[in-house]
């Protein structure tokens, strides 16, 4: 059992428009609609079904897939229940797990590395030093998630599918490992290579992001709002559907605290992550 504590650099006080379930209920819709489409595709008649059906079913569970792992990212920030931080922990890492046998544990300690060295050698989402173009990152980047265990997890799931539950394989390969893949080059690209990624005048500031500034319904569907990074780096324990309100605060006149009493959120936010 690790007892974990999430301390928030800074903090907008959203406390008076958010309901305490709405982070846990949007989990629990996010995780829904993932298991029933993935029942549903797996069902699919594919020699039968028309090539764009198909793509566009491929498409779909790789945007589902994506919201598995944003959920899990909102709970390293304790942002799907802040009231109850054991629940909270406990979606991130049933959602992780979902996604591709995940370890909660080891992903939030590396999550929580990259805060706090972001775009340097000690940032463990960052490129080596050497090899910044996206493919070669890419590959570092994944290299630093996988391990025997999963591959070993995800192979006896696999096979229990197709040969104790009768899943036909290409149902499978279509529609649960490819869409985990491409929802990993989505992340990816969206989430770490395209804010992070050195501008040719160099970083503003320490942070070493920048937010892609884009329309609210193509920043949700290129990556739940991932592209308004910068303001993610700045308060990260905002949950993924409040960055447009973020990204807009001047207009929207937020009150903005950033003197948080630390030794208070810590108190507020550590439980045993299981």
């Amino acid at each position: 059992m690790l007892q974990k504590s999430i301390v928030y650099p800074s903090q907008i006080p959203f406390g008076n428009s958010i309901h305490p379930l709405q982070g846990t209920i949007t989990a629990i819709a996010i995780i829904g609609m993932w298991a029933v489409s993935s029942i549903l595709l797996m069902s699919v008649n594919v020699q039968e079904t028309n090539i764009i059906v198909l793509v566009a079913g491929v498409l779909w569970q790789t945007f589902c897939y994506t919201g598995l792992f944003i959920t899990a990212h909102d709970a390293m920030h304790g942002a799907v229940n802040s009231h109850n931080i054991k629940l909270n922990h406990s979606i991130g890492s049933l959602c992780l797990f979902l996604y591709g046998a995940l370890s909660y544990k080891t992903l939030l300690k590396k999550h929580w590395q990259h805060h706090q060295s972001p775009g340097t050698l000690n940032d463990p989402d960052f490129h080596d030093g050497k090899h910044q173009n996206m493919i070669a990152w890419y590959f570092h980047f994944m290299k630093g998630y996988w391990s025997w265990k999963q591959i070993i997890i995800i192979t006896i799931v696999y096979n229990s599918l197709a040969y104790l539950a009768h899943i036909p394989q290409v149902n499978l390969i279509l529609f649960w490992v490819t869409p985990s893949l491409l929802s990993s080059l989505q992340l990816f690209y969206f989430g770490t290579f395209e804010p992070h990624s050195e501008p040719i005048t160099g970083y503003r500031d320490s942070s070493h992001t920048r937010t892609i500034s884009r329309p609210v319904w193509l920043s949700f569907l290129t990556c739940y709002h991932f592209g308004y990074h910068e303001e993610h780096h700045q308060f990260p324990n905002v949950p993924w559907w409040q960055l447009p309100k973020v990204h807009n605060a001047d207009s929207l006149q937020l009150d903005v605290n950033l003197d948080v009493d630390k030794d208070k959120q810590e108190a507020q936010t550590t439980a045993p992550v299981q």
